[in-house]
């Protein structure tokens, strides 16, 4: 279940003393009302990820609670920010009436009903909507039933005073925030290759772990490619898809990288282009003059321009200083750049 709207009606919200325990009859039931009443408004699973919970706590009563944790639970959620597809409330309409040998004679409806008219009146409706429809409703009845005509007159009463409330509600709050608060967790979908899913839980969940040790984040993977990232903060959030969106891109041919020096060798260096992925400098593709020895152009540690200028049938990528070089001297200023030290220049 994603969405709960929770209910609690203390003693002393109506003057009186009692025991503090568990839910009753009656905060399950208006708490059930108010909950399906603003679940269809509710963004579904796949735009909102989120659970959502509400805790209604009724301070003072003297009306209906109930639609007014409507009102209130609908405020709520745009101000957390939630998405919602539409605005909803509530309103209460009551009824009392006068016979003569046991024939109607005459009746009033009444819109918001106090306690007192709850009391002696003969009719609780409840009904809850937004301007297009509605979305829940309730009927308590004293009487042993009502004619159509009362039951239509109660819903175009409630269809009035449910537009005004409408409208008193928007001058606070005329649409969701565009930024959820705070204090809420975060929680992004990407998508990525399936086939680079492997390498993203690497062996034994090596480096899935080591993304979530880093990051502080929650990650859950799905078949299809859903990679979903739970994070308490921005920043905790940013980095864990900075690192995801590295270890899943594709190297692409004739695209210029700036990638750190992680190995060298005789016959050239390799480069880390993405987290997790590297590729090789070979010796005569560091400069455009004849090198010697590799750590005498780039160094484990260097920030360097890459160029991929090939990947082979088994996915090894070939990458060039020298072509990258080139590019942007052409680009920039004319002036081939030298290697960065110790992570310089990045």
């Amino acid at each position: 279940k994603r969405f709960l709207l929770h209910y609690n009606f203390p003693p002393f919200s109506v003057g009186e003393t009692g025991r503090f325990g568990g839910a009753s009859r009656r905060e399950i039931g208006h708490g059930a009302l108010a909950e399906r009443s603003l679940e269809p408004v509710v963004p579904s699973e796949n735009d909102f990820r989120y659970a959502i919970r509400i805790s209604s706590e009724v301070m003072e009563s003297n009306g209906s609670t109930s639609m007014a944790s409507v009102c209130g639970g609908m405020l709520a959620l745009m101000d957390a920010g939630v998405p919602v597809k539409d605005v909803v409330a509530g309103i209460s309409v009551g009824l009392v009436t006068e016979y003569d040998n046991d024939q109607l004679k005459r009746y009033e409806l009444l819109t918001d009903i106090i306690g007192s008219e709850d009391h002696f009146g003969d009719m609780d409706f409840k009904l809850c909507g937004t301007a297009k429809g509605v979305t829940g409703y309730q009927l308590d009845l004293k009487l042993p039933g009502i004619s159509l005509k009362i039951l239509s007159e109660a819903i175009q009463r409630a269809k009035e005073a449910r537009s005004k409330i409408l409208e008193i509600m928007r001058g606070a709050i005329d649409k969701p925030r565009a930024e959820l608060s705070k204090y809420a967790p975060r929680i992004e979908t990407i998508k990525i290759n399936p086939e680079k899913i492997g390498a993203l839980i690497g062996p034994g969940g090596k480096t899935i772990k080591g993304i979530v040790a880093e990051t502080g984040a929650e990650i859950n993977i799905e078949d299809d490619g859903s990679v979903h990232i739970y994070a308490t903060s921005g920043e905790s959030m940013a980095r864990a898809k900075e690192i995801i969106g590295g270890m899943t891109r594709e190297i692409e041919i004739g695209a210029t990288y700036q990638g750190r020096v992680v190995s060298t060798k005789e016959f050239g260096a390799f480069v880390e282009v993405f987290p997790g992925r590297d590729g090789l400098v070979h010796i005569s593709e560091l400069a455009d003059f004849r090198v010697k020895r590799t750590e005498d152009v780039a160094k484990v540690g260097d920030i360097i321009w890459v160029k991929c200028i090939g990947i082979d049938d088994k996915g090894r990528v070939k990458l060039s200083r020298k072509a990258a070089l080139k590019e942007r001297a052409e680009a920039e200023t004319g002036q081939v750049p030298e290697p960065a030290h110790d992570g310089a220049g990045r």
